[in-house]
């Protein structure tokens, strides 16, 4: 009786191992409550036994799509989503059966970066008592990926769907959470939101480890990276463990709040964002919109990192497809942490609004420096994004500098002129160049009649190495 129990168990035992190694698998990104994007075809992936035969059906239109995985046990089907709607459930069989329960389709959007993206309500934000309860929305969802580091790109990642709801919200992204409460109330459709982000890193750990040696001024700014106790500094680390397992999930866009931790080597920024998106866009097969938070100003940046590292942003909007929003008015020169969160997240939606989805009326951008005329002792500004006048907030504009063919820089007297801006200074006779905002601490008044700030900028390109 004991030998044939002994044996009973050892049977079972193998079994389940049998079944174990049989079993079709999804990765972490395919569970219940989650949202695929509306009006696409999408791709579904896994694992199963080489050879076995993989059918996956939507309830939407209920026909099932057969495959066969592959001879490394890889499965992949692609499969078209209507308009935004549900719930509805998708159905992965094999040897055997999964049923995702509770699927919207709607519009999906990827949230990444550093710290000012990863900072949740929990964690103090402007408005949090009024704004958590509040969070009730059963077609938001919530993807936040756990902090993980590889060497080498992975399938998988730790991470659920989750409604959103006071103490979900509460613990996510809190710019996520209001870029998508307000698409989510214009369009009118579910939403879903994944944040993957680290506070601390630096832009290099975002991008596939390739790209970085293959460009020597990436490569040489990334060695200049010292490391850190609270994350990884080392090229891709975080790229191939929280953004390459979630490739090609069908995402509407990105969202990118990320660069103080770049303010060592500023300049090098403007060839490591472009780089990024590209590099992104390339491993999810489509040219998606990218947009982006310009950093806030701070007062512990280098003499002017921080002005350098917001230029090179402004400079990678020449990326197609991308917009940038300025917070230099809604910053803290105190605290790398600013903590008005609900207008970073507006005006990101604002952003996407206007250019993904066609919305017009919603401010895009503030003013963005365009080029300039010199008309003998002045120069003359042209700005995108003022096409209806520009404003200053307070009596006069300021943060103007001007300078000549001797580089030396010194306060301008500035004044608007219907969508332009006229700058000149006494003891300039010859101007060549104009910097606005060129500081760590900015105190912003120029604006566009949405009421937007303008970016900071310089027109010259001179070398500024020697005041870092």
């Amino acid at each position: 009786m004991k030998r044939n129990f002994i044996l009973q168990v050892l049977l079972a035992l193998s079994l389940s191992m049998v079944n174990a190694a049989w079993a079709v698998t999804v990765p972490a990104i395919f569970s219940d409550h989650m949202v695929l994007q509306q009006n696409a075809e999408i791709i579904i992936w896994g694992s199963a036994k080489s050879g076995e035969e993989v059918t996956v059906t939507g309830s939407w239109d209920n026909k099932p799509v057969k495959t066969k995985a592959s001879n490394l046990a890889k499965w992949s089907v692609k499969l078209k989503t209507p308009a935004a709607g549900g719930p509805y459930t998708v159905t992965i069989k094999g040897y055997n059966t999964i049923v995702i329960n509770d699927v919207l389709t709607g519009e999906v959007w990827l949230a990444s970066g550093q710290s000012n993206m990863e900072w949740s309500a929990a964690a103090g934000i402007d408005r949090a008592e009024q704004e958590i309860p509040k969070a009730n929305y059963p077609e938001i969802r919530f993807f936040s990926v756990a902090h993980q580091t590889a060497d080498g790109p992975q399938l998988d990642l730790k991470g659920q769907w989750v409604v959103s709801t006071p103490e979900t919200m509460k613990h996510f992204s809190a710019i996520g959470y209001f870029f998508g409460r307000e698409l989510h109330q214009e369009l009118n459709v579910p939403v879903g939101v994944i944040n993957s982000s680290w506070g601390g890193t630096p832009g290099e750990v975002w991008v596939n480890p390739e790209v970085i040696a293959g460009d020597p001024v990436l490569a040489k700014a990334a060695a200049q990276q010292k490391e850190v106790e609270y994350g990884p500094t080392q090229p891709g680390k975080a790229y191939h463990a929280m953004i390459a397992p979630l490739i090609p999930y069908r995402i509407a866009g990105a969202l990118w709040y990320q660069g103080e931790s770049n303010t060592a080597t500023p300049e090098a920024y403007a060839t490591l964002l472009p780089a990024l998106i590209n590099n992104w866009r390339s491993e999810w097969g489509h040219e998606f919109p990218f947009y982006f938070v310009q950093i806030a100003p701070y007062k512990d940046y280098g003499p002017y990192a921080g002005a350098l590292l917001r230029d090179s942003q402004r400079k990678s909007l020449k990326t197609p497809n991308t917009g940038m929003v300025v917070v230099s008015d809604i910053g803290n020169n105190d605290d790398i942490h600013p903590r008005n969160k609900l207008d970073v997240g507006k005006r990101l939606a604002n952003l996407a609004l206007n250019k993904t989805y066609g919305k017009t009326e919603r401010p895009a951008s503030g003013p963005l420096f365009r080029d300039m005329k010199v008309e003998g002792r002045k120069v003359r500004l042209f700005f995108d994004y003022a096409d209806n006048g520009l404003v200053s907030k307070g009596k006069a504009l300021t943060n103007f500098e001007i300078a000549g063919e001797d580089q030396n820089f010194v306060k301008a007297d500035a004044r608007i002129e219907g969508n332009t801006v006229v700058v000149q200074a006494k003891s300039v006779k010859n101007p060549v160049a104009v910097r606005y905002e060129w500081s760590n601490t900015v105190d912003p008044n120029l604006y566009n009649k949405a009421g937007l700030p303008a970016s900071s900028f310089r027109t010259d390109n001179w070398p500024m190495k020697q005041q870092l």
